[in-house]
């Protein structure tokens, strides 16, 4: 089934106050047993290298910030594969749809400018909307929570020329809401479209000039900027896919034509997203509280949060809540507001989901939000093990490694992220292994069920394919791609 990708976001509640407290809150509260510095920073070399196999990822930075510097900023492996190129720090990558985190600080600009009201009415910025967008709020644009229908769509087959992009905006002003605004969440591309339509109009400039002349010049980001796979950019890596499954690695041809660019078409060094990142939080791009209004969630109809703030996706609540940019499923960099500590990976690889690292990477310095929500890291001691001695008795390897650093389950997300990373590296024995492993762990996992049946698919075992179909089918009766297959397959 769908793997993790760029904005997959958990259970969020509000953290503005979280922000508040990064001061007194800036040490763990197990710091007393973290190794010195030096030692930190040779734990995550072994980390990152041990992953970067895992992974396939070519070419990665990596910066961590602490107390408004950058404490680690490194690179590794290759920028371009063909010509043996090293990645260096002034290497750019595609950030994709983390675009949207600088896109959130725009309008709050905006907002602390009073030029615009995150509760008004998208129509009272914009002329000539369909009636049916026109009492969408601002608010619901940034939170993804509009109904507006997604202009990236198999109705639209390409946005590669400026007609296709006039004839695709006046194609989807015809397409009826997908839901009743507010009552949902759907990741959406329309969304910041508009909202850089009222960039452009409220601040008088191009909102590519707006960012950078607010923004980047602001922060110091000297290699940022935008572009495509048609743009020649310096410094910028090669980004690959590999084809799946055991496909062999591929050269990724992406289009960006401008009015998407406030949702994804940034390329960035690792360093200026650092910069960016400790200019935000020292106030110089909005106010504190505007950053505390920038990072809380907005409300369902329902009354309840939305799994994205502004601009911003919600990774986790409560006393080790963080806040990120996603993008592309090979850039992104979260911050722990409580605790004084971002950090920024930057792959060049799609699928390299640099996201399921960053918790891991925080551990080191973190402690205490290894112990709470160090599932991830326990699957990566569980690969280091596996590594040593193979895959039998994989539960009880597990179960030794949790119990001996006090770690708890990997997440669904985990165990399937590991799973097609095995198929895609033709090795289906052991992803079924995996699987396997994960619905023992969550036998209510429509996904993980799912993917097992796929695996089973890919090996022809057709009596297990459905047999999990079916079982994913039975705890999700909206998974549509379990019922094509169990049809596909001959089954009931």
């Amino acid at each position: 089934m769908t793997k993790l990708i760029a904005s997959l976001c958990v259970v969020c509640s509000l953290i503005g106050a979280t922000v508040a407290t990064n001061t007194a809150n800036a040490s763990d509260t197990s710091t007393k047993s973290l190794p010195s510095e030096t030692e930190i920073k040779q734990q995550i070399e072994s980390y990152i290298k041990s992953e970067m196999q895992e992974r396939r990822i070519p070419g990665m930075q990596l910066a961590v910030v602490r107390s408004g510097k950058i404490v680690l900023l490194k690179s590794y492996g290759l920028a371009e594969i063909p010509n043996a190129v090293a990645v260096n720090d002034q290497n750019v990558f595609s950030i994709n749809s983390a675009t949207k985190s600088f896109t959130g600080v725009a309008i709050m600009q905006l907002v602390e400018e009073g030029k615009l009201d995150l509760s008004a009415p998208v129509s009272r910025y914009l002329d000539g909307l369909p009636v049916a967008w026109q009492a969408v709020t601002v608010r619901q644009l940034l939170t993804h929570t509009s109904g507006i229908p997604d202009i990236i769509s198999s109705k639209i087959p390409s946005l590669a020329t400026p007609q296709e992009v006039d004839a695709a905006w006046a194609a989807i002003q015809t397409w009826p809401m997908e839901f009743k605004t507010g009552e949902r969440y759907r990741y959406n591309q329309t969304n910041y479209i508009l909202l850089g339509k009222i960039i452009d109009r409220l601040s008088g400039m191009p909102f590519i000039e707006f960012f950078q002349k607010r923004q980047f010049a602001v922060a110091g980001m000297r290699s940022v900027g935008f572009g495509e796979s048609r743009d020649v950019i310096p410094h910028k890596a090669v980004s690959y896919r590999y084809e799946e499954p055991g496909g062999s690695l591929r050269h990724i041809v992406e289009t960006y034509p401008p009015f998407l660019r406030t949702g994804a078409g940034m390329n960035s060094s690792a360093e200026d997203v650092a910069n960016w990142l400790i200019a935000l939080q020292q106030g110089k791009l909005i106010s504190a509280a505007g950053l505390r209004q920038l990072w809380t969630p907005g409300t369902f109809n329902n009354g309840k949060p939305t799994v994205w703030a502004l601009g911003w996706p919600v990774m986790r609540q409560g006393e080790y809540a963080a806040v990120a940019g996603v993008g592309g499923a090979r850039s992104a960099f979260y911050v722990y507001p409580g605790h004084d500590l971002a950090i920024v990976t930057l792959t060049n690889l799609a699928g390299a989901d640099p996201q399921g690292m960053i918790d891991d990477i925080a551990g080191f310095y973190l402690p205490g939000l290894r112990k709470a929500h160090g599932g991830a890291y326990a699957a990566h001691l569980l690969r280091e093990q596996i590594a040593q001695d193979g895959y039998a008795g994989l539960a009880a390897k597990l179960n030794k490694i949790k119990i001996d650093k006090g770690l708890p389950d990997p997440s669904e997300d985990d165990f399937n992220s590991w799973g097609y990373r095995l198929l895609s590296k033709k090795m289906a024995d052991q992803a079924v292994t995996v699987f396997g492993l994960g619905v023992q762990i969550y036998p209510n996992s429509a996904n993980l069920h799912d993917s097992l049946a796929e695996v089973y698919e890919f090996q022809a075992d057709k009596l297990a394919a459905l047999k999990h179909y079916r079982l994913s089918l039975g705890l999700d009766a909206q998974n549509s791609h379990a019922a094509e297959r169990i049809a596909a397959l001959g089954g009931k």
